[in-house]
């Protein structure tokens, strides 16, 4: 991705915050600004599951000091993404509705294989390249990335639904350290963590390295106690637990090396490292400098290993496996592209960046729009939508999928189902064009699509027009007939849609 000479990766973990800034020299990152705050959102999730006004304002506090820092910044230039407790939170909407705009830029809330792969890719790159086969370790605050992969590419990568606040909060509320307590936690990681044991077992990998908060902080209290510096091993664990049950209570703990704002958590972030290292038999961790930001970092420079922008290579992919006739899906997203240019014609930056991330999700959507015809041929649609709002696909963001997901289930049949989201006038946009493209290329074979127009109706913002030449409708009769039903279609939403020439 071509940028200016400075970017910023911005993390909204369940823990704490975390903003990174630096230029760009030669090609390379260099960071000149950090700034971390302990926000920890992921204690803030009530038994509905749902952020608790507290917590939601913690982290627009948050934000609000990270944008002021970050004025100045183009879109290209940030990115910005929320993990775990935003993946969980049911009221993640209202949340991020406003955090968008506090901060001045979009907060992507990626799936749990994406923070995996973009975790790795982090590490990675701030390892000396090689062959070396690693297994990846970040124990965050409500999740536990795993990943193995071969030098700077992935390989394997899942996240699990444990992690320090969430431990801490379930084992060790009460702040008592017991050795009862420990057990019972690193019984129930293992229990969540039972899968892993085939997928990751030892003779798959050279290397083990720990990223994030946890990690850090349970290496810096060994560090402190004369530990050998970056690397933690079973009888550094076994030294730490013992240290915190003899302390007995989060008041009485007094550990060189470790930060006030650890305390309240190192009670579950070191049950859950005790388990992994048991259920791996993993004998020493090394520590990583880099992690979910690097790996965002290296996303907006293009140095992640991929050609191209890897959410296309992810839509290959997927067409792949679904079995999806690639040749239509081309055709119809061809088709849609040259509708869309003409309802949204380019504009001056930065509308007209915004304007490419749409027609890109339109392209997306159209050469998948068939992705549940082998599931069902008259609800195909319904089928796709699923998976696609259901997927873990390397690249996307869940708002990206959902997006997908709209515009698949969308692409056909009546609009009520998605009436909500009409609305949203990009969407119907994207929607009109993609609906448009699919029933002209019926025939699965590419249309005449000479005279044909799709435009906005000036002075009506929600009227759109169809116009086509006097003797398309009646070289084309089936294609003029399916054009009709699609004006009433529309006649049942806030939207017009009208014919001209046939």
């Amino acid at each position: 991705m071509q940028t200016g000479n400075r970017i910023a990766a911005v993390d909204l973990g369940s823990n704490s915050f975390r903003l990174e800034i630096g230029r760009i020299d030669h090609g390379e990152f260099r960071r000149t600004e950090y700034i971390k705050e302990t926000v920890r959102q992921g204690g803030g999730l009530d038994e509905d599951r749902n952020l608790t006004q507290d917590a939601m304002q913690a982290g627009w506090d948050c934000l609000a000091r990270f944008g002021e820092r970050l004025a100045g910044f183009k879109p290209e230039e940030v990115r910005a993404v929320a993990t775990q407790t935003l993946r969980e939170a049911r009221n993640r909407d209202i949340f991020l509705q406003r955090a968008n705009a506090i901060l001045g830029f979009p907060i992507d809330v990626i799936s749990g294989r994406e923070e995996a792969r973009l975790i790795y890719q982090g590490v990675s790159h701030l390892l000396p390249d090689g062959a070396e086969r690693r297994l990846v370790i970040d124990i965050g605050g409500r999740s536990t990335e795993l990943i193995l992969g071969e030098g700077r590419q992935s390989k394997i990568m899942e996240s699990f639904r444990v992690g320090s606040i969430a431990w801490s909060k379930r084992y060790f509320a009460d702040g008592i350290f017991s050795k009862k307590a420990f057990e019972m936690a690193e019984i129930a990681a293992k229990a969540v963590l039972d899968e892993a044991l085939d997928a990751y077992r030892p003779d798959l990998w050279d290397m083990t390295y720990g990223s994030a908060g946890t990690v850090g902080a349970i290496g810096d209290v060994l560090v402190a106690a004369g530990w050998p510096t970056g690397s933690i091993t079973q009888e550094g664990l076994d030294w730490i637990l013992e240290r915190l049950v003899t302390a007995q209570s989060i008041d009485r703990l007094r550990i060189n090396g470790m930060r006030e704002d650890r305390k309240a958590i190192i009670g579950g972030g070191v049950s859950v490292m005790r388990a992994v290292f048991s259920l791996l038999n993993i004998k020493t961790m090394h520590l990583a400098t880099g992690g979910l930001r690097h790996g965002l970092i290296c996303d907006i420079l293009g140095t992640s290993g991929n050609d191209g922008d890897l959410r296309t290579k992810s839509v290959q992919r997927l067409a792949s496996k679904f079995s999806v006739d690639t040749t239509h899906g081309k055709r119809v997203s061809s088709v849609a592209t040259q509708l869309f240019r003409q309802l949204v014609p380019a504009t001056t930056p930065p509308l007209a960046l915004e304007d490419d991330r749409l027609l890109r999700k339109l392209t997306w959507a159209a050469e998948l729009h068939e992705i549940g015809s082998h599931i069902s041929h008259s609800d195909y649609h319904k089928h796709g939508a699923y998976i696609l709002a259901n997927a873990d696909v390397m690249g996307f963001s869940i708002s990206e999928l959902q997006r997908l997901s709209l515009l698949v289930l969308g692409h056909r049949g009546k609009l009520r189902k998605i009436e909500t989201s009409l609305g949203d006038e990009e969407l119907v946009m994207q929607l009109l064009a993609l609906r448009v493209a699919v029933l002209l290329c019926h025939a699965r074979r590419d249309p005449d699509l000479q005279g044909m127009a799709l435009q906005r109706v000036e002075g009506q913002p929600r009227q759109l027009r169809i116009s086509c030449r006097s003797e398309w409708a009646g070289q084309f009769p089936q294609s003029a007939h399916l054009l009709r039903e699609e004006v009433l279609a529309w006649q049942k939403t806030p939207w017009t849609l009208e014919l001209s020439g046939i």
